[in-house]
């Protein structure tokens, strides 16, 4: 692990170091997630869940999808991803902490 310490504005602004900003693949926008009492910002990547995709294409296409469809389909699958990701890994923080 690496720390860094960095300065906030008046106006709230942060500056990404610029050897985290190209090493972590930044583009002009970040997410910023908040969990227990954590603040993660990371660069956006529009292939979240990618690895998947061939699995979610199989299923949708053995249920009979093809087409405009299919697309529509899949779009909506690979949406549920990261959600159903997150929710694993604080379910499993959760377990390793003892709660229930």
């Amino acid at each position: 692990m690496e720390r860094k310490i960095i300065s906030i504005s008046q106006k709230r602004q942060i500056t990404i170091p610029q050897k985290y900003f190209e090493a972590l693949g930044f583009d002009n926008e970040a997410e910023c997630i908040y969990q227990n009492n954590t603040l993660i910002i990371r660069p956006i990547k529009d292939n979240i869940g990618g690895e998947f995709a061939e699995q979610i294409l199989a299923d949708l296409i053995s249920q009979g999808y093809s087409g405009n469809e299919l697309l529509k389909q899949f779009k909506i699958q690979q949406s549920k991803v990261c959600p159903a990701i997150e929710q694993i890994i604080t379910n499993a923080e959760d377990a390793a902490k003892g709660k229930d």
